[in-house]
């Protein structure tokens, strides 16, 4: 199926995107996986290319585009080369500096964000603790105001599974201020690895991904000066909840990019391995298998991108979102699954792209909230 939502302009950047991928990460895709981390010069590189500043304003070093199909070409790029990249890009440009963007002061966008286009300041959320999960309006991590009326902050807590965690330069950071309004007690600040009582634990070593930085985040007293505080005071979770369905949707368009990367690697792989003779995609149960995943992988391709071109008109829903991620999440899982079964033996060893690409997708029917939240999510807008 033709695929309607962009234009010249687009594919013109696709192929920047794909000019980056092939001279810069392909030769570099095992380092990363050795390093368990990218590289600083990577970041760096990336953002020179502009693909940290896409929705930055021009004054701040970014390009000041108000187009998110931009966003989404990129996503689906790297999410063809690699999942860990592209979700450790997307946190960094298109999850948290939106915050910054549209939450913050002159003063504080003057200072962070030109180093968060280039690349030289990396960038991390902090929202999700241990004792909470997907539960954001149960965070235990805690701001006060100092009682000596300088009007600083004191941050205590801790948070787990941050992606960029471990590199960060600075991270935007949810904590209750007030324990009395509930989720209407919750705020953001943006702390800097360099304030003390700010510390990060070892990267966590996960079932896949190796390639990006995830740990926990511990605070310790963190003093934080007033001009710390990102919005208004007791906006934190509403704020978090009107930027999450950009965050579901990176997620979902990254799952159907992935999976259908590795299904066209898949075919081919089926036309050119042997078994009784023939070519394994010519038995018939492998080619009415190929004929379900690829039609799958089109079918989910065509509501996101419906999806992104509401988001681009700023009309998709938090409940669109919702729908989006788990059932672009469900698609990458079945699809994988089935991909490594094509591959036979061959499927379960990691030096084949298939094998790696099955471990990586598993996490994303668990994080920007689980596939039972999203179901949750959609059932009460259903009046259930």
């Amino acid at each position: 199926m033709p695929r309607n939502i962009y234009d010249d302009d687009h594919e013109a950047f696709r192929s920047s995107a794909r000019e980056f991928v092939e001279r810069t990460l392909k030769p570099r895709a095992e380092e990363m996986i050795r390093d368990h981390t990218i590289a600083r010069d990577i970041w760096i590189e990336a953002g020179k290319q502009g693909f940290f500043g896409l929705t930055i304003p021009e004054e701040f070093g970014g390009a000041g585009i108000d187009d998110y199909r931009f966003n989404a070409v990129l996503a689906e790029e790297l999410a063809k080369f690699n999942v860990a990249v592209s979700s450790c890009f997307g946190i960094h440009a298109d999850i948290t500096a939106p915050y910054l963007v549209a939450m913050g002061t002159q003063e504080q966008k003057a200072r962070w964000l030109p180093q968060v286009a280039t690349g030289e300041t990396i960038m991390s959320i902090g929202m999700t603790e241990p004792s909470g999960g997907s539960d954001l309006a149960a965070l235990k991590s805690t701001a006060v105001k100092a009682d000596d009326g300088s009007g600083d902050w004191i941050l205590n807590g801790s948070k787990t599974f941050i992606t960029n965690g471990y590199q960060c330069d600075l991270a935007v950071v949810a904590a209750r201020t007030d324990p009395t309004k509930g989720a209407k007690g919750i705020s953001l600040f943006v702390l800097e690895a360099t304030d003390e009582g700010f510390s990060k634990g070892k990267p966590l070593d996960k079932v896949g991904q190796p390639e990006s930085d995830t740990s926990e985040l511990f605070f310790e007293n963190v003093r934080l000066p007033a001009d710390r505080l990102l919005g208004p005071e007791g906006m934190g979770f509403i704020t978090m909840m009107q930027k999450l369905p950009q965050e579901r949707l990176g997620n979902a368009i990254g799952c159907v990019a992935h999976a259908g990367q590795i299904l066209e690697e898949t075919i081919e792989y089926t036309k050119e391995r042997k078994a009784f003779g023939q070519p394994i995609g010519s038995f018939q149960h492998n080619k009415f298998k190929i004929a379900e995943l690829v039609t799958m992988i089109e079918v989910a391709q065509a509501y996101i991108d419906d999806c992104v071109a509401a988001h681009a008109e700023g009309k998709l829903t938090a409940v669109d979102a919702a729908k989006a991620k788990w059932w672009a999440a469900e698609t990458q899982s079945k699809v994988l699954d089935e991909c490594v079964q094509l591959h036979g033996g061959y499927g379960y060893m990691n030096e084949y792209r298939v094998a790696r690409a099955w471990r990586d997708a598993r996490i994303n029917k668990i994080w920007a909230g689980t596939n039972e939240i999203m179901k949750e999510l959609i059932g009460r807008d259903l009046g259930l």
